[in-house]
């Protein structure tokens, strides 16, 4: 069986960044995810790259990113696992806090990780605070958290049955 690590990333102090952390949360509150690991990074860049050094075959990373597209629309993205490509440089981390995703694969490879599968959850931002910060989300990306929870299960229901066959059960919930 595969290990599945679902991570929130994101900055709690910067409005709609902190939509990952919050994703991961009603995860952690409300959801069952046998079988997974459900961890709220914030923006513990290196603590999320040790942990994909841990033996993960499969992660889903949850956070905002500005695509271009309406605010508050959910996206799943599985980008292609290209060891070549993922060097970090010396300096891949500013400061212990610092968690751009590209820079957290590369760390991971050069660690000797890394994962056969990546996909992230990703919301479009609406306001991420600018100088000042903000707490909390804006109303249309709050309004798009259960969207990705609902993303992640599915996907994880997704993976334990391509898995485990067909009549496989996620907890008490179907997996279809």
């Amino acid at each position: 069986m595969s290990r599945i690590l679902v991570a929130g990333v994101g900055n709690i102090f910067c409005g709609d960044d902190a939509y990952g952390v919050e994703v991961v949360g009603r995860l952690l509150r409300e959801r069952r995810l046998p079988l997974v690991d459900v961890v709220d990074f914030g923006i513990r860049g290196l603590d999320l790259a040790y942990a994909l050094s841990d033996g993960y075959d499969c992660v889903i990373i949850a956070d905002a990113a500005a695509r271009g597209e309406k605010p508050g629309t959910v996206s799943l993205l599985e980008p292609e696992v290209e060891p070549s490509r993922a060097e970090a440089p010396p300096a891949a981390f500013n400061s212990a806090h610092g968690l751009d995703p590209e820079r957290v694969l590369g760390l991971v490879t050069m660690l000797g990780g890394g994962c056969k599968r990546i996909f992230f959850v990703v919301c479009e931002p609406f306001d991420l605070g600018g100088e000042d910060g903000a707490m909390g989300l804006s109303q249309v990306v709050a309004g798009a958290v259960q969207s990705g929870v609902e993303l992640i299960e599915r996907l994880v229901s997704s993976i334990i049955r391509d898995e485990i066959g067909e009549d496989a059960t996620l907890g008490d919930r179907s997996l279809s």
